[in-house]
């Protein structure tokens, strides 16, 4: 009995590891795409870019650029949409928060659609009457920098560890470079 139970420790475990989805979105949607949708009724979690945002007294609505969403339902960067759709909600969301580009994830019932110019183009935009407006954190994008010197990993040339570009065994290190922020300027003296 005891070696079972260390099985299903070290699988929950495992898979307590795996990609969540957060605890707001969780639940059970249709699999329907914004540019395949009908006119209502079906519980929908969908998500991508924010294009604008639209306050009036009482509610706040999103024009979003959908996206594929991954397997913690955060909308996926490519340069593909799967539709234009709208999201409104009561309340107020700030647009300089809710700025365009940024990614989120919707959940909410469908709720007819709305007609809308793209350009010259009219569009048919389904509205999702949203419970949730999820904004996710902006995605830190990582410069990495491979070592110019080939290597081999163990001092190929100088014996094991005497290489002056060997970091670490298994190939080129990774040298992450951050932006440098110089201090402002004192202000000039006085006399």
């Amino acid at each position: 009995m005891r070696p079972l139970s260390v099985l299903v420790a070290a699988s929950t475990l495992a898979l307590g590891a795996c990609a969540t989805v957060p605890k707001p979105l969780q639940g059970e949607y249709a699999s329907t795409k914004p540019a395949a949708a009908s006119n209502g009724g079906e519980r929908v979690r969908w998500g991508g870019e924010i294009i604008r945002v639209e306050t009036t007294a009482d509610r706040s609505c999103f024009e979003i650029l959908g996206r594929e969403l991954d397997d913690s339902a955060r909308p996926r960067r490519r340069d593909e949409s799967a539709g234009r759709f709208l999201a409104c909600r009561s309340g107020f969301y700030d647009p300089e928060v809710f700025t365009k580009g940024r990614e989120v994830t919707v959940t909410g019932t469908l709720d007819g659609s709305e007609e809308r110019k793209v350009g010259e183009y009219d569009y048919r935009y389904p509205r999702v009457d949203a419970d949730v407006i999820y904004l996710w954190e902006k995605r830190v994008a990582r410069a990495y920098y491979s070592d110019p010197y080939p290597g081999f990993g163990f001092g190929y040339g100088y014996g094991f560890g005497w290489d002056p570009f060997w970091y670490r065994p298994f190939g080129p290190p990774i040298i992450v470079v951050r932006p440098h922020h110089p201090h402002p300027a004192p202000p000039p003296r006085t006399k």
